[in-house]
């Protein structure tokens, strides 16, 4: 029955909102602002699930600026209640050892940075227990609750801002970050004053094990985001800083977590140090730090992980474009399924309470990510953060599986037009996803670089190829576009085209092809090398040059170890024949660039030098939009809805109306104001 009552619920989500699909259609202002749920917790006693809801801001009413995260908390009935909303930022939530109090970090009232707060569960107002002389990034209980860990970067130096003031603002490029450190706070010590655990390194994240007098802390040997990548390692630690184990990894590191008793450490890691992404589970030795693989022959990447028990462990895995929950028993080192594929695609596994519910956060095609109990067997979504979602049409979402040229077998998610009849062929987007360490679920896809839904209504299909180097597929498929940049990875992109022309669905001269990122960099070769296959191109923070990319990017070792293989200097014309300006003058192919003026990660001057380089041949229409105050990807509602705006209007005007030239530059935007 239990069985029978989920399946029923599952199908009330996923299909009720399509079953009423001819009600509305969406508009882009409401795929901007979808509120979605960020994290969950539930209290140890499986009494109270507190959970923060991102709202967007909303566009030509607010002034500029980035999303609120509003706190809420749902009871033992059923009732959600309002604790912490309004223009806030709710940042990492966690229930008092005896769930009395929800603490919380946000930066409230007159707080010069972001400050730890708790709330009565039972009702009353926020309290702040703790303001640090810098902003606090993150924190964690001691097993008694009465210590509590916590990590801020260190002071800026003295008198920089009356300095700045006065005209002195120079930058020595990468020597003056402030590296992150370990504070501990006495809760019970007659002056409330943290002290500052001496490490040599920079923190990114600290945890108290359990039961035992010590930390875990994740540490790098410097703030420069390469290291974080490629170079940190967990360190269990005294609360002086005395090292006591350092766990023998390498390559990149995901999350971690004690059992309750102290005694067992999991961590998600990477197979090496040429793996593209963590995901491999791993039980680290608290001897001598090393490692046992507890799921050596998993096809798919682990994604989180929480402990039921001193001996049973949960972990969350992509397997392909679904999600599956286990259980291993890391004593006998049995393991089972605790939730199948084709439940919901599961971002994380929140908590696990004594009473065995499990807090999840997940989506589905048909809804953003929610909050889900799991409890004798029952998964039940207990949150519906956009209630409106169910009065619009739900476009047909599916997977399609094709083989490549070479023969090897590939998927992605194809999303139909609205009232498609098959056979008809149809215009194409293929949105193409970065990394390329990095995959499209089954699930909730649409956002402002993507909106699928609105896409369906102007009569769209939407494709997301999972190219050769995605992840979901394990280490090796991860690791098939290494060293070949642009090679068979992104032919992938083209033999996913012509497979959706062979099955009848894709009009082949009317299939555009987007991206962000490294899709970014798709979307420029296949407006460049590849332009006989597509119609029209939008390019998203996007790669052009890879000799420039590597001396202006922040992963230049990332990018050595887990993409290229080699260094520039090792084969130059090999780095120049796989960037996009080299093929410019052939480029055939409309493509509107668009770029965060602030991007570290893929500089703005890759666009500006594609740009530039159509421009002068002048064989193609081309537009370069920057954004300021944006970096790698808009998180800002209006930078977000603009993208959005011109993605879709680039794309109807070549794709559906097959117009010539190029449209206007101007967006309607002051007529809303």
């Amino acid at each position: 029955m239990g069985r029978l009552l989920r399946w029923l619920s599952v199908l009330l989500l996923v299909v009720a909102p399509a079953t009423q699909a001819q009600q509305r259609d969406i508009t882009l202002e409401e795929v901007i602002t979808m509120q979605r749920v960020a994290q969950a917790v539930t209290s140890s006693d499986g009494a109270f699930t507190a959970f923060t809801k991102v709202r967007p801001r909303t566009p030509y009413k607010e002034d500029d600026g980035g999303a609120y995260t509003e706190l809420f908390v749902r009871n033992a009935a059923g009732q959600t209640i309002p604790f912490v909303t309004g223009d806030v930022r709710i940042g990492q939530i966690r229930f008092s050892r005896d769930n009395e109090y929800l603490f919380y970090l946000a930066q409230r009232g007159n707080d010069k940075h972001t400050s730890l707060y708790k709330i009565p569960v039972n009702g009353g107002e926020s309290t702040r227990v703790y303001q640090h002389e810098t902003a606090i990034g993150s924190f964690d209980f001691c097993t008694t609750g009465r210590h509590i860990t916590f990590t801020a970067r260190e002071k800026g130096p003295e008198k920089s801002a009356e300095l700045a003031k006065k005209g002195f603002r120079a930058q020595v490029y990468e020597e003056e970050s402030l590296k992150t450190q370990i504070w501990l706070l006495d809760t019970q010590a007659e002056e409330l004053k943290a002290h500052v655990v001496e490490l040599d390194e920079h923190v990114h994240s600290v945890q108290f094990r359990p039961q035992h007098p010590h930390l875990l802390a994740r540490v790098a040997p410097t703030t420069l985001v390469d290291d974080d990548l490629m170079l940190s390692s967990y360190v269990v630690m005294s609360t002086s800083g005395e090292e006591i184990v350092r766990v023998q990894s390498e390559g990149k590191l995901g999350a971690a977590a004690f059992s309750p008793d102290g005694q067992r450490l999991a961590i998600i890691g990477a197979e090496d140090q040429h793996d593209p992404a963590t995901g491999r589970l791993y039980l680290v030795n608290l001897e001598n730090g090393s490692l046992t693989d507890l799921a050596p022959d998993l096809i798919g990447h682990v994604q989180d992980i929480a402990w039921a028990d001193n001996n049973n462990l949960l972990w969350l895995a992509d397997i392909h474009v679904e999600t599956e929950i286990f259980s291993t028993n890391v004593a006998s080192r049995e393991t089972s399924s605790l939730i199948g594929q084709g439940e919901a695609i599961f971002s994380r596994i929140n908590s696990v309470s004594n009473n065995g519910l499990v807090t999840f956060v997940a989506h589905t095609p048909a809804h953003p990510p929610e909050v889900f109990h799991f409890h004798n067997g029952d998964l039940q979504r207990v949150t519906d953060s956009n209630p409106w979602l169910a009065e619009v049409r739900q476009p047909r979402q599916e997977v399609i599986v094709h083989e490549a040229r070479d023969g090897l077998e590939l998927e992605g998610i194809l999303v139909y037009p609205h009232d498609y009849q098959e056979g008809t062929r149809v215009p194409v987007i293929m949105n193409i996803h970065g990394g390329p360490e990095a995959h499209i679920r089954n699930g909730w896809n649409d956002r402002y670089s993507s909106p699928t839904w609105y896409a369906a209504q102007q009569g769209f299909a939407t494709f997301f190829p999972n190219y050769r180097g995605s992840t979901g597929r394990g280490v090796e498929f991860s690791k098939l576009g290494q060293n070949d940049y642009a090679g068979k990875e992104f032919d992938d992109i083209v033999d996913a085209k012509e497979h959706l022309v062979a099955i009848g669905l894709a009009d082949p001269e009317r299939v555009g092809i987007t991206g962000g990122s490294y899709g970014g960099y798709a979307s420029a070769w296949g407006a460049t090398k590849q332009t006989e296959h597509f119609a029209a191109s939008v390019m998203f923070v996007g790669i052009s040059n890879n000799l420039s990319k590597f001396g202006t990017t922040d992963i230049p070792n990332e990018m050595h170890l887990v993409h290229a293989r080699s260094y520039p200097w090792d084969k130059w014309q090999w780095y120049l024949e796989r960037s996009p300006i080299y093929w410019a003058e052939q480029a055939r192919t409309p493509i509107l660039i668009m770029h965060g003026a602030e991007d570290t990660r893929v500089h703005p001057s890759q666009s500006m030098e594609l740009y530039r380089y159509l421009k002068v041949h002048g064989n193609v229409p081309v537009r370069l939009v920057l954004y300021p105050g944006e970096g790698h990807g808009n998180t800002r509602a209006a930078s977000q809805l603009d993208y959005a705006l011109r993605l879709m209007r680039w794309m109807n005007h070549y794709l559906i109306e097959q117009a010539d030239g190029i449209p206007p530059h101007e967006l309607p935007h002051a007529e809303r104001l």
